[in-house]
């Protein structure tokens, strides 16, 4: 197994990017995921957090992308972050990555105006369309189980039903530790996803509220 942590950890303390690589590999991390705005980020900074990886053996494993517009009402808003999203699938095929790491949204309007039926339907088509993509880029599509009311994907049960539905095998589950506590799916719930997922945060949270803590710092209890 390879123990690999976001480049943002550094980036939150006011810690330039190529910093950040410097202190992961010195603190002896195996893998990088990389925070990042594919739209944005230029041709040089692209080449330059390639090059410091490879000279530091840090290989970026995935790039986390929140693309709720995915499930918006309007159809060229979703058409955008579709390809938006190709835009990421793109850099983690040139820097060798593994997957990205999709959080899809909110049923919006406390599921009352659209019926959530057609949010599903929105994302289902999208991840399908980013699946195929993907693979093309021998990529993976990692989706994010976030532990809100409204998420689309906040429960075990949600993730297994979304995975079913969508039938995609370039679209599989990430496993986040502290999600899963705040989303009340102890670890037996996690048969349901067995041979679907694909990435592992290991966070921590005070749980009541999301806050991506370091492992020891919340309520996450890792050995029993």
């Amino acid at each position: 197994m390879q123990l690999g942590i976001i480049n943002s950890t550094f980036e939150q303390a006011g810690v330039d990017t190529l910093t950040g690589l410097e202190h992961i590999a010195r603190i002896g991390f195996d893998t990088v995921d990389v925070f990042t705005e594919a739209m944005t980020l230029s041709g040089h900074e692209t080449s330059a957090i390639a090059t410091a990886c490879e000279r530091l053996h840090l290989p970026i494993v995935s790039l986390p992308v929140v693309a709720v517009g995915l499930i918006d009402p309007a159809a060229p808003v979703r058409a955008f972050h579709l390809e938006r999203v190709k835009r990421f699938i793109d850099l983690a095929a040139t820097w060798r990555a593994r997957n990205i790491l999709l959080v899809l949204g909110e049923y919006i309007w406390q599921r009352e105006v659209i019926p959530p039926a057609e949010q599903w339907q929105w994302a289902l088509d999208a991840c399908r369309a980013l699946g195929d993509y993907a693979g093309s880029k021998g990529i993976e599509v990692a989706l994010e189980l976030e532990p809100f009311r409204l998420s689309l994907l906040n429960t075990t049960a949600e993730m297994f039903r979304f995975l079913n539905d969508c039938k995609h095998q370039h679209v599989k589950a990430n496993i986040d530790v502290s999600h899963l506590v705040l989303a009340d799916c102890g670890p037996e719930t996690l048969s349901a996803l067995r041979g679907n997922a694909v990435h592992v945060h290991i966070s921590d949270c005070n749980g009541i509220t999301h806050g991506d803590l370091p492992p020891g710092r919340g309520v996450v209890k890792f050995i029993t």
